[in-house]
């Protein structure tokens, strides 16, 4: 039995961790970074730029309920956006906009899919 493993798991032990403390420490980001959307349902006037734009099909209109009644509001799926930001160029009332928000671990596909509610 050589000792020459256990020596170097000993080593391995002394030094510190090579990855990042999440979500402790941030990184900075780029002043053009796009991360996860935001959509103020208030401004938005149902016109569907966004949708028809989308080069992936990640925005589709549902039907979701504001203080005026029912209106069609973006449907956004995250697991296929590319974040071109075609989305906010084309909007009208500039209410969808990209933030800079990247946190988006999750533990089942369908939580990618982000209803006009939880996009507020």
């Amino acid at each position: 039995m050589s000792i020459k493993p256990i020596v170097r798991a000993i080593r391995e032990l002394a030094h510190a961790p090579a990855t990042l403390e999440f979500p402790e420490k941030r990184e900075q980001l780029a002043d053009n970074y796009r991360g996860v959307h935001k959509l103020d349902m208030q401004t938005c006037i149902s016109c569907s730029a966004c949708a028809r734009i989308c080069p992936n099909v990640t925005i589709t209109m549902v039907e979701a309920e504001t203080e005026h009644g029912t209106k069609l509001m973006p449907e956004i799926n995250l697991e296929r956006c590319l974040f071109c930001a075609l989305c906010e160029e084309v909007c009208p009332t500039k209410c969808l906009v990209l933030t800079k928000d990247y946190d988006m671990v999750k533990f089942d596909r369908r939580d990618f899919i982000k209803r006009p509610e939880e996009l507020e």
